[in-house]
């Protein structure tokens, strides 16, 4: 598995079930008594946001605690950038003070990939422009398939109580008989304004990459060039 996170298509199939699966695992903490593992004691997680954000920022600083990590926030506001501070200098103050997982959300469309290349912990893209959005899309494919495939164990499944995808409205139908932990043969639809969505592109490679079919309904207006129409 790659040291990034930057867009879906760094993840293989294997990837994305290891991670899925292990979603699902981590999952089981919410109901013991003590919700933390110490599988990141003595790792620091810096959440680097140049955006307003509460669900993502909460739900990523959540899960390096409960893994007993450190957690620095960091919030453009109120900050150094006002005083115009780069991304890059920013960088360069994390590396100084050894960060070993940053988590970056950003207006501007390759900040996470620009920021890769300025310090050695890895970097998780939490949202760059209309760019991608691969852990909103991984959490998405978690909802989908505990939905749809059970889970990873195979059980019959249920709502998945993560609340809905934000990237559009999905129609999925199980061809009978069929049972995997993956989302082959999944048929997935994907509505609204494709082209500036930034879930809907790393849903796309996520989904597929898993087996699925998905398909973009939007005004051609709303729908990337490379991605071909079929009206009717």
């Amino acid at each position: 598995m790659k040291r990034h996170l930057i867009s879906a298509a760094d993840l293989s199939r294997a990837d994305a079930l290891l991670i899925l699966d292990t979603a699902e695992e981590l999952a089981q903490l919410a109901d013991r008594p003590i919700k933390k593992l110490p599988t990141l004691r003595g790792r620091t997680v810096v959440n680097l946001f140049y955006e307003d954000s509460t669900r993502t920022r909460i739900s990523f600083e959540a899960a390096a605690k409960r893994l007993s990590a450190d957690v620095i926030n960091f919030s453009a506001k109120g900050s150094s950038v006002g005083k115009g501070e780069s991304l890059k200098d920013t960088a360069l103050t994390l590396e100084a003070m050894g960060a070993d997982a940053v988590v970056i959300r950003h207006s501007a469309s390759g900040a996470a990939h620009r920021l890769a290349g300025w310090v050695r912990g890895s970097v998780l893209n939490a949202g760059d422009g209309t760019h991608e959005h691969p852990t909103q899309a991984l959490l998405d494919a978690f909802t989908i398939r505990r939905r749809f495939r059970g889970g990873s164990r195979g059980g019959q499944g249920g709502s998945g109580g993560m609340g809905p995808p934000r990237s559009g409205g999905f129609r999925g139908v199980a061809p009978p008989g069929q049972h995997s932990t993956a989302l082959d043969g999944l048929r997935v639809t994907i509505v609204g304004d494709v082209l500036h969505s930034r879930v809907a592109r790393s849903n796309v490679l996520l989904l597929s990459t898993l087996g699925a079919e998905v398909t973009l309904a939007a005004p051609p207006t709303l729908l990337p060039l490379a991605v071909g129409s079929r009206s009717g």
